[in-house]
């Protein structure tokens, strides 16, 4: 695998964590809205990943990378809540939260967040090695 499939490699894992990290912060921003229905309410989404093989160009090696196939909502239930003030309310005074659960995104964050800096450094070390190669070819 040459240096620059290196970087073609981990700019999609960066792109791919950038959808992610998108995704959960939509999902943190809804946390507190409130539907007058189960369907109307806002649903946690999750990114969909798929890998694909990466054909170099002349050339026998190939590499694997990842896509970025949708969005999906997660089915989890949407929490009825008791408030028949709210202007959303239905008929029987009920509310419907978003599913989203706080903790559980924050988790996905910090690990999404993770991976990108993985894919930041992979990059960078790529680039440094293509940058040494240089360095030695004109010496």
């Amino acid at each position: 695998m040459s240096l620059s499939n290196i970087l073609k490699l981990a700019g999609g894992a960066l792109n791919a964590q950038t959808v992610r990290l998108n995704t959960i912060a939509s999902n943190l921003a809804n946390v507190e809205t409130v539907a007058g229905s189960s369907a109307g309410a806002y649903r946690a989404k999750r990114p969909v990943f798929a890998t694909e093989l990466l054909q170099a160009t002349n050339e026998l090696q190939s590499g694997f990378g990842v896509e970025v196939k949708g969005i999906s909502e997660t089915n989890r239930a949407t929490p009825q809540v008791f408030d028949p003030s709210n202007p959303l309310a239905d008929a029987e005074g009920y509310v419907y939260r978003s599913n989203v659960n706080p903790m559980e995104e924050m988790t996905d964050m910090l690990d999404a967040a993770r991976s990108y800096e993985t894919a930041i450094t992979t990059a960078s070390t790529a680039r440094e090695l293509m940058m040494r190669t240089i360095d030695m070819n004109t010496k």
